[in-house]
Order: structure tokens, then sequence, then C-alpha cells
């Protein structure tokens, strides 16, 4: 599948929690960071995301905020 979304983090889904009609997937990356994705419970089903399974985050947004202390 192609996209135009040029932020990909790759990493493996570590944990799904599905409640009606949303569920919320965690993703963990190579480095250990933890990437969360709140999508339908459907999407989950329907594109056969379950723990362990190797996925990519993609990540699509019009603006990026930078914080620093």
């Amino acid at each position: 599948m192609t996209l135009s979304a040029r932020n990909r983090i790759a990493g493996t889904v570590t944990s799904v929690q599905t409640d009606g009609l949303m569920a919320e997937v965690v993703v963990e990356t190579g480095d250990g960071q933890e990437v969360t994705a709140i999508i339908t419970a459907n999407s989950v089903e329907r594109l056969g995301i379950a723990v362990g399974e190797e996925v990519s985050a993609v990540v699509k947004a019009t603006e990026v905020m930078i914080e620093t202390e």
C-alpha cells in the first residue's frame, strides 16, 4: 500500500484493548518507546491486529509541537 504520510514507526503490538466500537493499540518500537493509537474495533478485526504482530504506526498530522524544559 502506498500512502502520502512520511512518518512511519515500525514496531510490535504489545497490547490491544477493545471497548465497544473503539480499541486502543499499543506499539513498541525497537528502542523501547511506545506509540498508542485509538482506532475502531472493526479496524482491529479487519487488519488482523494482535499482540506480537509487526506493524507500522503511520503518523499524518497538520501540526507537530515541540516542547523544551
